[in-house]
């Protein structure tokens, strides 16, 4: 079968990737080291919330093959890599799974393919790192083969921006490269914007989640300052936002999670200690966002003692545990760090989530709460962490212990926003 594109990743990025192009009438296969995640593809079951089992029917029923076996690389004509740059337990860059992913399509590429990658990293790391790893069995870049790079912009839970209608960055390591990408993503997006190189693109996607994580960093201090001097940080964004220019409004929170915004910054930083130079307005965001869990397990602890309670005998109830609202996804969550600084003053912790089953920290179950009624009336303090769907219509007088809200969404006699 002749394979025009073979999409290395099948999580959040590789699969909706797989799907377009299934969409489009393009021979689609994808490759994961995941058995269990091939294996419920083969048996029509998504692990990606975005995309529905009708949708995994319809691309198999258009051609489309999954396998653990790299040797379904084999022939494609484009090979796209979608595999996670993450941080390693040191919260160091982890290249590992990118590396690995490489030298894989290295040893099933063919002259005349085009090799996309996707995955997010540091500046130069598609010449430096990539490039070399690809021409290691003789091939050569932009004239054997072609070698681009385009960063992801996939955004779970967004209804409004899909991968076809977000403008798609595209970059070769030559003009003949280039070329190629933007031929190939022509036909599955409704925007191509052609970068100057690879590194412009790559800095492209770390500078988006950079100005994210600094102004959330930002709003996230003021908010701390606004506590701290009696002022109602909620009104004074509702103001602020009237303004028609120049300015974008983004909402303080308990800190920062996902797969990009606490990420990104740290690819960028490090590389650019080993170039010698300091990011100091990212360190000092780092600072401000590593440090919002406390503030808020501080926050919940005065609740406690003012409502009578001892912080280590209290029972506290984490609503929202997921990185963002009306999702499953809890990496980086910054439910990890409040619930260790809780833990810290000897809570009882349990939590509710109606997306998340299961929420471990450093290895131990925290127990479940049986619905959200539930735990607004068999708790002594709760802390609303996201603000699911579910959360935004709650009857909030029907709690009977006080609410932190540190989303700024919640309304009743007994919350108190962060």
């Amino acid at each position: 079968m002749f394979t025009e594109v073979a999409v290395v990743g099948l999580g959040y990025v590789g699969l909706p990737l797989a799907r377009r192009a299934c969409e489009a009438g393009l021979a689609t296969v994808g490759y994961d080291i995941g058995a269990d995640v091939v294996e419920g593809l083969d048996r029509g079951r998504s692990h990606i919330e975005d995309i529905p089992d009708e949708d995994i029917a319809a691309m198999y029923a258009a051609g489309f093959r999954a396998g653990t076996d790299p040797a379904v690389l084999a022939g494609a004509h484009t090979v796209v890599i979608c595999v996670p740059t993450g941080l390693t337990e040191s919260g160091e860059p982890d290249l590992l799974p990118l590396t690995s992913a490489v030298r894989t399509v290295a040893r099933h590429l063919e002259p005349g393919a085009l090799v996309c990658v996707e995955s997010t990293s540091h500046p130069g790391t598609t010449e430096e790192i990539v490039r070399p790893l690809l021409e290691a069995h003789g091939l050569r870049v932009g004239e054997d083969f072609h070698l681009a790079y385009s960063p992801e912009r996939i955004d779970p839970g967004n209804r409004r921006y899909s991968l076809r209608t977000t403008p798609k960055v595209v970059s070769g390591c030559t003009t003949l490269c280039a070329k190629h990408a933007t031929a190939f993503y022509e036909r599955l997006v409704d925007e191509v914007v052609v970068a100057a190189g690879t590194r412009e693109a790559e800095m492209a996607k770390l500078l988006e989640n950079a100005y994210r994580y600094v102004n959330i960093a930002l709003i996230d201090e003021i908010a701390v300052y606004c506590d701290r001097v009696g002022i109602d940080i909620w009104d004074v964004l509702r103001c602020a936002d009237t303004k028609p220019f120049g300015f974008t409004a983004f909402r303080p929170g308990p800190g920062v999670g996902g797969h990009c915004i606490p990420v990104d910054p740290r690819y960028l930083m490090t590389h650019a200690a080993e170039q010698g130079f300091t990011f100091r307005t990212l360190g000092a965001a780092r600072a401000v966002l590593d440090a919002m869990p406390e503030h808020v397990a501080g926050r919940a602890r005065d609740l406690l003692v003012e409502d009578g309670k001892d912080p280590a005998e209290a029972r506290v109830t984490l609503l929202g545990v997921a990185y963002k609202a009306d999702i499953s996804d809890t990496r980086e969550s910054p439910a990890y760090a409040v619930a260790r600084a809780l833990g810290a003053l000897g809570t009882r912790l349990t939590y509710h989530d109606p997306y998340v089953g299961r929420f471990e920290v450093d290895g131990v179950p925290v127990p479940r709460q049986r619905s959200r009624a539930h735990a607004l009336t068999g708790s002594d303090l709760v802390v609303l962490l996201q603000e699911h769907a579910e959360y935004r219509s709650a009857d909030w007088d029907l709690a009977t212990c006080p609410v932190l809200d540190t989303r700024g969404t919640a309304e009743g006699r007994r919350v108190v926003r962060l």
